[in-house]
This record gives C-alpha cells, sequence and structure tokens, in this order.
C-alpha cells in the first residue's frame, strides 16, 4: 500500500510498486509466499494471475504456481478449461477450489484443515471482505514509500474500529516497510 493507505490508484494503477521496492524487499516477499500452505484470492484477481503466472519467470512464479489456491466468488465461477494439455504450473491454477458461499463459513472450513498459514492475494473489496469476516490471524501490511493522493483503499467502510498489535516491523534499502500486526 501507498504510504496515504491505498493499494492501487483510482483507475487500479499498481505500477508505483515495481518503482519503489527493492531487491531486499523483493526476496523477502518471495521468502514469505513459500510460508503459505494456501492462497485465496477473489475471482477478478484469480481471473487476472492464472494465465500470467504459468509462464512467468519472475521470482514469485514458482510459489504462485505451486502453493495450493482457492478462489472466492459473488457472482459464480466455473474455474479453467483451457482446452489443452496442461503444465504443471497451469494445472496447479486449474485444480483450485472454488467457493460461492458465504466467505466466513469458507474461510472457516479452510482455517479448519490445519497446516501452514493461509495467504489472502487479491483487491480492496476482497481484503475488506475478508476483514469483516473477523477470521484474519495476521495483517502485513507493505507500505511503499509514495503518497497517491486518491486511489483505492482497503481500511475504508469498517463497521467498527479494528484495533491492531505491532507483531514486527522490517525496513528495506529503498524505503519500503512491512508491518506485521495481529488483531
Amino acid at each position: 500500500m501507498s504510504v496515504d493507505g491505498f493499494v492501487s490508484g483510482p483507475h487500479g494503477e499498481t505500477d508505483w510498486v515495481f518503482k519503489t521496492g527493492d531487491e531486499a524487499s523483493k526476496a523477502w516477499a518471495v521468502r514469505q509466499s513459500w510460508d503459505a500452505g494456501l492462497i485465496i484470492m477473489g475471482r477478478k484477481s484469480f481471473e487476472m494471475m492464472a494465465p500470467y503466472w504459468p509462464t512467468s519467470s519472475d521470482a514469485f512464479a514458482a510459489p504462485m504456481n505451486e502453493i495450493p489456491k482457492a478462489v472466492f466468488t459473488k457472482k459464480g465461477f466455473k474455474g479453467i478449461d483451457p482446452g489443452h494439455a496442461l503444465s504443471p504450473a497451469e494445472a496447479s491454477w486449474a485444480e483450485a477450489r472454488i467457493f460461492d458461499g458465504d466467505l466466513a463459513e469458507g474461510i472457516s472450513e479452510l482455517k479448519s484443515e490445519g497446516g501452514k498459514p493461509i495467504a489472502a492475494i487479491g483487491g480492496a473489496g476482497f481484503m475488506r471482505s475478508l476483514m469483516a469476516t473477523g477470521l484474519i490471524d495476521e495483517f502485513r501490511l507493505v507500505i511503499h514509500p509514495v503518497v497517491l493522493g486518491s486511489g483505492l483503499p482497503i481500511f475504508d467502510g469498517l463497521a467498527q474500529p479494528l484495533y491492531l498489535k505491532l507483531v514486527d516491523v522490517k525496513s528495506f534499502p529503498k524505503g519500503v516497510i512491512v508491518h506485521t500486526y495481529s488483531p
């Protein structure tokens, strides 16, 4: 997110993340990705990422393609049918579990299965919906040294204050700071 609390610009722009990060912050984020046992995301994020990651050479490609995924949707989603034999990376996306019911029930079900932590990736709407469930165990806010002035926040429209306890702070050479909080 930006210093002023936006996860994208007013039209969904996120290019500023790549301009303000550095190799150390990216290496940290990739290591954090490997700590997840499951990646959950909303349908829109899934549909944008599924075609990209299987052929990417980015450092995030391996964890994005190897860690199991679950998709949450309110509008329905039938999954991926590429119409051809799948590579292992494509298969990891095609095999994503789909949840189209109550978000809190789906999250509770996944958490009851145990294992490594669940990592959430997605847009502001999905993140706000997750916060509303009260089922987030940890917030890792990666704050980039940029002020956007306007954009899409994730912490607006809360029904009540969300009190957090600071657990850890990390800083990186170009000014990225990670605040880790528990509710």
